[in-house]
């Protein structure tokens, strides 16, 4: 018996020592010439319904998604300069119960394009990389409200506009290629854009501007932060 624990003993001490040495060999992080890409997928869906003593009055469905892929290349181990890109849809759909059901569905389409400067500075252990990043790009979007009954729409509303954002993030490296990327929502952000009316016979547009700072957010990773994956080249 106590040769067999013996045995056990020096089994798993020499396994460690191989998962130890083979974690050393291991390269966690980045050179001159890799090529990233990454990728964060987001979802939701809601219903919320409104009752009284009489039952039922409005139900509310609410589903939305998005897509933001990046591809980056590194100038040095520290440094990669990119490409992103966010595509998004949401609806919302109101009934109101009653002798005749009346239904108002909101649709909302988004797309945007720009470029990003990502720069590693600290490393928490041999996994952990994190990192600051800027970025410049553009967007656009369209919302339309439509109801049962009408004959037209009852708003139609697009918008696009240019801005900037500095943010924080970390990759946790599975294994040398592949990483887990936590992105913090931006440190600080401009925005600067302008809304169209299209149902407007005036040509009606609205100019928006808005500078934001979220220095709360180290208080909050989880509730502003977005997981997504990255593939390292």
């Amino acid at each position: 018996m106590k040769n067999l624990l013996l045995f056990a003993a020096v089994a798993v001490f020499g396994l460690s020592n191989v998962n130890a040495q083979e974690e050393g060999e291991q390269s966690f992080g980045f050179e001159k010439g890799n090529i990233i890409v990454e990728g964060n997928l987001g979802f939701s869906s809601a219903k919320e319904t409104g009752s009284n003593n009489s039952g039922d009055v409005y139900e509310e469905r609410t589903s939305s998604v998005s897509f933001n892929p990046k591809a980056g290349y590194f100038i040095n181990e520290n440094l990669a300069i990119g490409l992103a890109l966010s595509v998004g849809s949401s609806t919302i759909e109101q009934t109101a119960f009653g002798t005749t059901n009346s239904v108002t569905e909101d649709k909302g389409n988004a797309f945007g394009a720009g470029v990003f400067a990502r720069y590693y500075f600290l490393d928490l252990g041999k996994r952990f990389k994190t990192y600051g990043e800027f970025g410049v790009g553009f967007g656009s979007s369209k919302n339309e409200i439509s109801q049962t009954g009408a004959t037209t729409l009852l708003s139609d509303t697009e918008f696009s506009g240019l801005g900037a954002g500095v943010g924080l993030g970390i990759n946790y490296f599975i294994t040398e290629c592949f990483a887990i990327n936590f992105a913090l929502s931006d440190i600080l952000s401009y925005n600067s854009g302008t809304e169209k009316d299209n149902l407007s016979t005036t040509g009606e547009e609205v100019k928006v501007s808005s500078f934001n700072g979220n220095l709360n957010v180290f208080n909050n990773f989880f509730q502003t932060a977005q997981f997504g994956l990255t593939y390292k080249f």
